[in-house]
């Protein structure tokens, strides 16, 4: 497949075709699933700000006396709390303040008076941020360095209900961002390399399933050769004796004669090719329904001995029959094509019989099976062939001996009526001893859809 340009370029544009596609969806699932955990980092950040910032304004209101005023008990609540204009830094319990349950050294917290003036500062405070108080409850700042902090503002009371000012718990979020960074990393490195893989399994995929067409493709140039081939040995043959004649002066009666006997074999020849031609396109491109009747076998196979006897006379070869049964055998199925199906049978077993041979025709019957043997003591068919002889136009004789006629579809037409019976054709077959061609169908209750058979 990959030697012929059309089909490798289809097979090119399909893999490239998959890869796009697939590219786009993984890129768009790959920003999807961006913002996704985006956004579940940003609102768990959020939850875990409120929480923190909840818990210490109802700790902080319980012990708050006056506005303005730091109580002793704070420095127990808050890690690293430092007083805006006093150096030292008190120790606190680290057992007691509010951070003991979270990483500390993301949170910083800053306490204002009710004017905006900052008052003291705990947690890892950094040097960096702007000191000037924003009333906002909920906001992003940057310090002067580009580090980005997320932080909440909540007024604070005292004990009686009095405005104390206001406190700002704040997270740094490198944390965040380092994060987010290392996703952006894993989706840049991933996606060309899901694209490299998707464009390889796109390309095997694109071979696998474009094998079946090409198979097709290939049985109909090797069908569309072979049908020129027969086509064309008849209407040569017609061409040449109508050229002679028109070569001669004059034709007597005898030799016009016999020069329209030569033009209707060859027009014959050129009919029934069509026919069968046709046939085959059928039965493959849409099922022929028809009223399904009991066909007694045993009645066929006697007609046929009797009609194909004076042929097998001709060739000097003798046709026999064989019943291994005592009571009629019947099928359901069209009479018209079992006939030709079995007729096939014995017609390629006459022509391939050497004169003074044998073709005996036995019918029996196993377990609910019919089976019908079509035995001959021709030349045999090699084993590498027998798989073959079903083909349309394959002959075992590759120089396509006219000795022996036919047109190479005779077994395809029987398999193709067999299958569509639900029966089966089978051959064995050894060189120079003969071949036994083999029919099997169900005894009477062949099972229908929807009363009816269908040839497909």
């Amino acid at each position: 497949m990959n030697q012929n340009k059309l089909f490798n370029r289809t097979r090119w544009k399909l893999a490239l075709s998959y890869a796009a596609v697939m590219g786009l969806i993984l890129s768009v699932l790959g920003f999807g699933v961006y913002r996704v955990i985006a956004h579940a980092h940003w609102v768990a950040l959020d939850r875990e700000l409120e929480s923190v910032a909840g818990t210490l304004h109802d700790s902080l209101d319980l012990e708050l006396q006056e506005p303005g005023r730091l109580e002793p008990i704070v420095n127990e609540l808050l890690p690293n709390l430092r007083l805006i204009g006093v150096n030292s830094i008190k120790k606190q319990l680290p057992h007691h303040h509010i951070f003991s349950s979270i990483n500390p050294s993301y949170y910083y917290i800053r306490l204002f008076d009710y004017s905006g003036k900052l008052i003291a500062i705990a947690g890892a405070y950094p040097a960096d941020l702007p000191q000037v108080f924003n009333s906002t409850p909920c906001q992003t700042i940057t310090d002067t360095k580009g580090n980005v902090y997320h932080q909440i503002s909540v007024e604070l009371h005292t004990k009686n209900q009095q405005d104390w000012g206001y406190f700002q718990v704040g997270r740094s979020l490198q944390d965040f961002n380092d994060y987010l960074s290392t996703v952006k990393w894993v989706l840049k490195l991933g996606l060309p390399t899901a694209l490299i893989l998707v464009g390889f399994s796109s390309w095997l995929l694109a071979g696998l399933a474009m094998k079946p067409i090409y198979a097709s493709y290939q049985r109909i140039q090797q069908f569309t050769a072979d049908a020129a081939h027969e086509l064309r040995t008849p209407l040569a043959a017609s061409q040449a004796t109508v050229e002679s004649a028109l070569l001669t002066p004059q034709l007597d009666e005898k030799d016009a004669r016999e020069t329209l006997r030569t033009i209707d074999r060859q027009n014959r020849r050129l009919t029934q090719l069509v026919a069968d031609l046709l046939l085959l396109a059928r039965i493959d491109n849409q099922p022929i329904a028809y009223h399904p009747q009991f066909c007694c076998l045993n009645d066929l196979v006697s007609d046929l001995l009797e009609e194909l006897a004076a042929m097998a006379i001709a060739k000097e070869v003798a046709l026999t029959s064989e019943l291994r049964v005592h009571q009629p055998l019947s099928v359901i199925g069209d009479s018209n094509q079992l006939y030709r199906l079995v007729s096939n049978l014995i017609v390629n077993a006459i022509q391939y019989t050497s004169p003074g041979g044998k073709v005996n025709v036995i019918l029996e019957k196993s377990d609910h099976l019919v089976l019908i043997h079509v035995q001959d003591t021709g030349c045999g068919i090699a084993a590498e062939d027998q798989r073959q002889i079903f083909d349309r136009f394959y002959r075992v004789n590759s120089s396509r001996d006219r000795v022996t006629g036919g047109s190479g579809l005779g077994l395809a037409i029987a398999q193709a009526i067999a299958l569509a019976h639900g029966g089966s054709l089978t051959v064995q077959s050894k060189l120079g001893t003969g071949s036994i061609f083999t029919l099997r169908f169900r005894e009477r209750n062949v099972p229908l859809v929807n009363d009816a058979i269908k040839i497909c």
